[in-house]
């Protein structure tokens, strides 16, 4: 590392990120926007992580897995949303080297758990639709706790090389990044050298992290949609198809965007459409999840009530 700081012209100074500076006409609608999506963001899924945790009857897998994808979209857009509102008041300020770093690091290791957690959830619910007798079996809370551990390791480990990889190109001439994010394409793009490496890299690890987890969803979704449609009991299949669309809606719109971002040639004439889409993925996304899970499950809504109540209750006496 020392070695990139002492080449790199603009690790002397750290990197602009630009924003939506090209917009200046939203700047000020987008800091409000995202300023409460933030807010809400922490509010729903805190709200997740704390119901999860005090109510027994939701001491249950799919809401162990889902407080982790709580926790880590708290994590995610933490990484992100407080640098992206400091840019929105002030499009020129510079976000240092170290800072730039710690947030590649971060940003990659988050996304790519979440890649993987989701592919585990989705395993969870066709172990529970598919395999109901055997699901005490197959989800133990110990193999739970190994798989979350999986989880977030590969999301560290992949991050560790691609993130390193990226700091070793020097980064010469301008340091203004054309985003919101220090994200591993935009600093090839600022690169003074040849990145063909790089890129292959970035689009292998693409597939690993995106094709084979929905790949891998597609299949569960698909013994899960056959098993529904065996269910006799009109209210077991209403049940099973709340439970399980809540996933899969989830998947869609976190995988849809970033393979948007990802799985693009480099000189896709969408690729200056690349910021508002991440956007999507970095904030809307994390503020979604907790609605999408808990409107329609009524566990969690009742647990809620209890939990409030019980609360309102010691305050009153």
């Amino acid at each position: 590392m020392g070695m990139v700081r002492s080449t790199n012209e603009s690790s002397l100074t750290g990197f602009i990120l630009l924003g939506f500076s090209d917009h200046p006409q939203l700047q000020k609608a987008l800091f409000i926007v995202i300023l409460i999506l933030y807010l809400l963001t922490i509010l729903g899924n805190t709200t997740i992580i704390l119901i999860s945790h005090l109510e027994p009857k939701l001491h249950m897998p799919m809401y162990y897995f889902l407080s982790h994808l709580s926790f880590l979209d708290l994590c995610f857009t933490s990484s992100v949303i407080p640098q992206l509102l400091v840019n929105l008041r002030d499009p020129m300020t510079v976000i240092t080297y170290g800072g730039c770093i710690v947030q590649l690091y971060v940003f990659h290791a988050l996304g790519s758990t979440e890649c993987v957690l989701l592919t585990v959830m989705s395993y969870d619910r066709y172990v529970a639709v598919c395999r109901p007798l055997h699901y005490s079996v197959f989800m133990h809370p110990r193999l739970c706790k190994i798989l979350a551990s999986m989880v977030w390791l590969s999301g560290v480990a992949t991050s560790l090389v691609q993130s390193t990889l990226t700091l070793q190109l020097p980064f010469c001439g301008h340091h203004q990044v054309d985003h919101f994010i220090c994200d591993v394409p935009v600093l090839i793009k600022l690169a003074c050298t040849d990145t063909i490496f790089n890129e292959i890299e970035l689009f292998v690890a693409g597939g690993l992290f995106l094709v084979v987890p929905v790949s891998f969803i597609l299949v569960s979704y698909g013994y899960i949609a056959r098993t529904v449609l065996r269910i006799k009991s009109t209210t077991g299949r209403q049940k099973a198809f709340v439970t399980c669309t809540s996933h899969l809606l989830v998947v869609i719109i976190f995988y849809g965007t970033i393979i948007f971002i990802y799985l693009q040639p480099s000189k896709s004439k969408y690729k200056e459409q690349g910021k508002f889409v991440s956007l999507f993925y970095t904030v809307v996304t994390p503020m979604l999840n907790p609605l999408i899970y808990t409107l329609r499950n009524k566990d969690f809504k009742g647990a809620l009530k209890k939990v409030l109540g019980n609360i309102l209750c010691i305050n009153f006496t």
